[in-house]
Order: structure tokens, then C-alpha cells, then sequence
């Protein structure tokens, strides 16, 4: 338990440098920062993002539309490092005025199209392509309630659960306790999902699926806060099934190393313009 009581002032002032790892990103106004402009490939879609579990939703998305047979869905990959600021620049906040990654562009369009947060890049791609989103109106409304679950939800793993178990400055025993018990509830509601259901929208593949597992497929697989133990994974077996099937999926394994920096050399890919570049350009490559 906490030595002191925090007793929330009249009015609220920033203080510069509190917010523990990411004390110096996080400010209490929006816009940008600095002049610069967003780099732009050859291809109509450009994404810029970095490979958190948001960004790597939207790539494993591109990446199976390419499998797919979708040859438009080509796409250009920029790296944005958001430790340094770079979603503050002028060109990324005119494509998603947020300052989050993922920010899609698309080209094709006149004028071009903006995108920004993950769940609206993927219902767009999947419409645009007609692909991993089920036409039937009761399967395309189960997949869209399970993405907006997916949407609603993972602020409390990452900025709940994540932030005060793992990132976190003190070491607070009230909100671990509160978001540990609602992502225990989460991973529950998951696991007598999955227990029914091959995938979330039944047996096919869809954009939920592509959504959910970048969160909590790494969770339970103790890749990201290294809190597998803490929560029990191993007690969601039906997670853990559909996390090892989905992860096995070439277009998934490729989109997880796209735009990453960290982690072995070579599942780094941290840009990608054409699908030789996951053979010639990963970091261990470039490093030779």
C-alpha cells in the first residue's frame, strides 16, 4: 500500500517530466510539434507506424490481403519512432491529427484519403478489398462487435494493466489490483468465446481476429510486460489455442516484423516497400 494519501488539487497543472517512461512524449495539448514532411513511396497505400501491438494489427492486415491475391494493397511502410516525437511532426499530425500511430494514407483516391486509428485503417481495407470481413448480416455484425470490443477493451491492457504494472514510475498495489482483475475478466470472456468458436466471428478469418491477437495473443505468450505468470496465462487454454494457430499464418509472421525495432535482428523490418524487402532488408541483413 501506498505511504501517502494524493489529494487532487483545485485545478489541475502539468508537470513536465511526470508519466514515468513516457513523461517526455506526453503533453496536455494536441498539434504539432515541428515542421516536417511525411517521406512518400510509390505505392497508393502509405502507412506510418511502428510495430505496437495497434500498428502491427493494420500491417498483418496488408499482409494478408497480399497473400490473398491483392495485388493494389502493395503498400510502402515508414518507420515512426514515437519515443523521439516523430507523431508530432506537421506531416504525420495532417494525416491523423491524434499524434497515434498507425496514420494510413491513401493514394488512390482523389483527394487522397486519411486514416487514423487501427480499427477504422482495417473496416476500410477490408471493405475497399472485399476481403476478411464477412458479407452475411449476422456474421459481418459479430466481427464488427468483436472489433469494437477489441477497440474499447485494450486501452485497459495497455494504458491500464501495462502502464501501472509495467511502466509506471511507483508501484501501486490499488490500480494493478483493479486492472489485473479486469483483464483476467477479459482473457475469461476470450477463452469461453473461443471455447465455441474456431474464431471470433466463428470459423472465418476476419478482421477481429486481426485486431485481438496482436493484444492478447502476445499477452498470454508473455510478449509484451512480461506478465504471463502474473495473470495465470497458461489457465486460457482456447486463447492460447487461437493465438498459436493465428500465429502461425505466413501473412502474420510478416506482418510482425514490419516496422519493428526491436527484438532479434532478424525479425526486424524497419521499413517495407516490396515483399523481396522481408528477405533483403530485415536488420540482420543490413547489419552483414
Amino acid at each position: 500500500m501506498p505511504n501517502d494519501t494524493y489529494t487532487p488539487p483545485k485545478v489541475w497543472q502539468w508537470e513536465q517530466g511526470n508519466g514515468g517512461k513516457f513523461a517526455n512524449i506526453n503533453r496536455p495539448v494536441s498539434g504539432a510539434t515541428h515542421e516536417k514532411a511525411l517521406p512518400m513511396g510509390k505505392h497508393p497505400l502509405q502507412l506510418y507506424s511502428l510495430a505496437t501491438p495497434n500498428g502491427v494489427k493494420v500491417t498483418i492486415l496488408l499482409e494478408e490481403l497480399l497473400e490473398a491475391g491483392f495485388a493494389e494493397a502493395e503498400y510502402d511502410a515508414w518507420l515512426i519512432n514515437i519515443m523521439e516525437g516523430e507523431q508530432f511532426s506537421s506531416g504525420f499530425v495532417a494525416v491523423n491529427p491524434n499524434s497515434k500511430i498507425p496514420a494510413l494514407l491513401d493514394n488512390s483516391t482523389s483527394p487522397p484519403t486519411r486514416l487514423f486509428e487501427s480499427g477504422s485503417m482495417m473496416l476500410y481495407l477490408a471493405e475497399k478489398f472485399g476481403a476478411f470481413f464477412p458479407t452475411a448480416p449476422a456474421q459481418r455484425t459479430e466481427c464488427l462487435n468483436w472489433l469494437f470490443w477489441q477497440m474499447a477493451s485494450a486501452p485497459i491492457l495497455g494504458g491500464g494493466f501495462g502502464h501501472f504494472y509495467a511502466y509506471a514510475p511507483e508501484k501501486y498495489e490499488y490500480p494493478i489490483n483493479r486492472y489485473t482483475m479486469e483483464i483476467k475478466r477479459q482473457l475469461d470472456l476470450l477463452d469461453k468465446h473461443l471455447a465455441k468458436h474456431r474464431f471470433m466471428a466463428g470459423d472465418e478469418y476476419t478482421i477481429a481476429d486481426m485486431a485481438i491477437w496482436p493484444w492478447y495473443g502476445a499477452l498470454v505468450k508473455n510478449e509484451v510486460y512480461e506478465a504471463a505468470e502474473f495473470i495465470a496465462a497458461h489457465k486460457y487454454q482456447h486463447v492460447m489455442r487461437w493465438t498459436d494457430e493465428i500465429a502461425q499464418r505466413p501473412a502474420v509472421q510478416r506482418g510482425r516484423m514490419v516496422n519493428r525495432a526491436w527484438g532479434e535482428p532478424h525479425e526486424q523490418l524497419h521499413e517495407r516497400h516490396a515483399a523481396s524487402d522481408f528477405a533483403l532488408r530485415t536488420q540482420d541483413k543490413l547489419e552483414e
